[in-house]
């Protein structure tokens, strides 16, 4: 592993830079307090899902809301490298993320399997901000056993017909099209009867039901489809192999840099927030705890270093994936639970900006933060893939293991 940059991508790191520092919208980025203004920014629901019209166009004229898309598609023609560095100064800096799945995962997929029309009408929107994707995958009974979800889809002249229902959708509520497998052969082996749909929202019998989570917020929803029709041109790849489609989205982006650098983001602001109220001696327990999680975060960054080092020599990584995303799961609640530690009580508060001054107002540690990310780390060890299934791909692909 080489942690140099090339001269290339030195000047490339450097530009970003620059760009980060003149253009970053107010309200992000590092504030006087432990990340203050970006969190009230959220708090607030300054568009979680894109942030801004202008802070995307800026980012679009330089095809950097899809770096490593092809210049054809509107993207940049990023190398490997240049979007592991576009993304870890994303995140160091504490901008603003856009275009989330599709841009992430949708985009890509279409720019794989898609037709000429697909492509022609699906991806101009995606980089420009204006179109918000979810990912209709998981169901009620079908997370981790994805390939025994029920949703159908059956084939009526040129549409085809869903029924079913869908859940833990993340921004469900603001999506113009979702990316959403549905069985289309009941009889066949549950990996082979799945096809992969570019559905559009506005469909009548889409019903979009948001999902209130431990930390107040509706991050996802459940979505339910009552003869929904589908047309056909909306199929993505062949019916019946939506399977292995699917797969290839599950590929795109998994060093995981944006996780890794944002609990270093977390440890900063918990630092600073334990000194400025400290006699200037911490108790030893504290500094010992707080010095665990700076070394294991550094730990994740270096795991998500080795997942893209292997994606620049292009290798695909599997086991690595795995364990980059459990490591830092695992690690995100422990974050936060040393968090909750540090603040003590006071931890229980929160502050909703909204509100008029209160008790709570006045007192929640960086304004309610540090609970609302205790909250949140709940469901880091299984949404993405559980802890258990992530071990045993680490088991049975990098370690030889026979399969339980």
């Amino acid at each position: 592993m080489n942690f140099r940059d090339t001269e290339q991508e030195a000047a490339f790191r450097k530009e970003v830079r620059a760009f980060l520092e003149k253009e970053m919208p107010g309200g992000f980025g590092k504030a006087s307090g432990p990340a203050a203004k970006q969190d009230d920014a959220v708090r607030r629901g300054v568009d979680r899902f894109g942030v801004s019209k202008e802070w995307t166009k800026k980012l679009a004229a330089k095809g950097w809301t899809a770096p490593a898309w092809p210049k054809e598609y509107g993207g940049a023609g990023m190398t490997v490298m240049e979007q592991f560095i576009f993304n870890e100064e994303m995140a160091t800096a504490r901008a603003p993320r856009t275009g989330g799945i599709g841009t992430g995962f949708a985009g890509p997929t279409v720019i794989t399997y898609g037709t000429d029309e697909q492509k022609s009408e699906l991806l101009p929107g995606i980089v420009s901000g204006e179109d918000i994707w979810c990912q209709g995958f998981s169901e009620p009974e079908s997370g981790s056993d994805l390939a025994s979800l029920k949703t159908s889809a059956v084939r009526d002249g040129d549409d085809y017909v869903i029924n079913g229902q869908k859940i833990w959708t993340t921004g469900a509520q603001f999506a113009k099209r979702m990316i959403l497998l549905a069985r289309t052969d009941p009889d066949a082996p549950k990996h082979k009867g799945i096809s992969y749909f570019l559905l559009d929202m506005k469909s009548p019998g889409v019903d979009v039901r948001p999902l209130v989570n431990m930390a107040g917020t509706q991050g996802f929803s459940e979505v339910f489809f009552e003869d929904v029709r589908v047309p056909a041109k909306d199929l993505l790849g062949e019916e019946n192999r939506g399977w292995y489609v699917a797969t290839t989205t599950l590929d795109f982006e998994r060093s995981s840099i944006g996780t890794s650098i944002a609990q270093q983001n977390q440890l900063e602001d918990l630092i600073v927030y334990v000194k400025d109220r400290s006699d200037g001696s911490l108790n030893p327990t504290v500094k010992l705890e707080l010095a665990e999680r700076s070394i294991e975060a550094e730990t994740a960054r270096l795991l998500s270093y080795r997942v893209i080092t292997l994606q620049n020599r292009g290798q695909v990584p599997n086991h690595e994936a795995s364990a980059v995303k459990l490591y830092a799961s695992e690690l995100n609640q422990r974050v936060a639970t040393t968090a909750l530690k540090c603040v003590g009580l006071y931890g229980q508060l929160d502050r909703n900006s909204e509100e008029p001054e209160s008790a709570a107002h006045r007192y929640a540690p960086s304004r309610g933060r540090f609970m609302r990310s205790y909250l949140n780390a709940v469901s880091s060890t299984i949404a993405g893939g559980t802890s258990e299934i992530n071990r045993g791909v680490m088991a049975t692909r990098g370690l030889g293991l026979p399969r339980g």
